[in-house]
Parts: structure tokens; C-alpha cells; sequence
């Protein structure tokens, strides 16, 4: 893929819209525009075109995955509380056999124990953990490198 123009998909998962207001002391202050238009930016310099979409819903976000997603070289994938229950986004992300890297805001091993297992991590390419906002800027910054590395 080297030369050629990257397609990144970004999926986002419940509450993510709220960033900005959500708990704060934990997420941070940027909201989930903010945190788009950096990695539109990003993606940019990555010569990677960006695609995302944000839901509170299970099904759409599997549908998204099927129908967007599983079309993109790539993709980012918070799926913030879905992470630690959906089998169906896991499910839908092995058909789509689009490689992708978790990311989130959090450091989710360092907090309730709920919250310490992934149903994704095992499938992804890698994780990000812990960067605040930032964890999207080198989880894309990963999966390009990958991307280009794997032709």
C-alpha cells in the first residue's frame, strides 16, 4: 500500500458522543469532534482518508462494521462499554477480515475489574490503553505503519 491512499474507519462506540462532559477526570475535556478533526488531520499526513461513525447501539454499530467498515484497509476501534460484553462486534469484525486496533481512552486494566477484559484485544492487530485522546492519534499512527508494512 505504499503510495497509495490509506482508508481509515473509526467505530465508536456508547457514551462516546458524551466525551468532553462525561466524567472529565477520567476522558479528559476534548470531545469526540475535536478528537476526529485531529485524526482527520493525522490522517492527512498519513496520506489516509478517515471514516467514522459514533452509535449507542449494538446492532448499528455491527451493521456499520459490515456494510463501512469491513470496505476500509483499516480500522480504529473503541468500542468503549461494548468492548467488555459484544460478541456480536467481535463476530463482526472477524467477517469484515479487516485488520484493526483497539483503542481507548483509559488504561481498562488499571480499573474495575469488569472493565479488565476484552472481547477484541485477541483479534486486533494491537491495543492502545491509557493516552487519554491521544490513544486514537498512535493507535492510527500503529495501524498505518502495519498497513504499509503488510503489502
Amino acid at each position: 500500500m505504499t503510495g497509495e491512499t490509506l482508508s481509515i474507519g473509526v467505530l465508536n462506540g456508547p457514551n462516546l458522543d458524551l466525551l468532553g462532559t462525561r466524567e472529565p477526570h477520567l476522558y479528559g475535556g476534548e470531545g469526540l469532534k475535536g478528537i476526529l478533526a485531529r485524526l482527520e488531520e493525522l490522517g492527512r499526513e498519513l496520506d489516509s482518508r478517515v471514516t467514522s461513525v459514533q452509535s449507542n447501539h449494538e446492532g448499528e454499530l455491527a451493521d456499520w462494521i459490515r456494510d463501512t467498515g469491513s470496505t476500509q484497509d483499516g480500522m480504529l476501534v473503541n468500542a468503549a462499554a461494548y468492548t467488555h460484553t459484544s460478541v456480536a462486534l467481535r463476530d463482526a469484525l472477524l467477517a469484515a477480515r479487516v485488520p484493526f486496533v483497539e483503542v481507548h481512552l483509559t488504561n481498562i486494566w488499571a480499573r474495575e475489574s469488569f472493565r479488565r477484559r476484552s472481547l477484541l484485544s485477541d483479534i486486533a492487530v494491537g491495543v492502545v490503553s491509557g493516552f487519554g485522546a491521544d490513544s486514537y492519534l498512535l493507535g492510527m499512527r500503529g495501524l498505518a505503519a502495519h498497513l504499509r508494512l503488510a503489502e
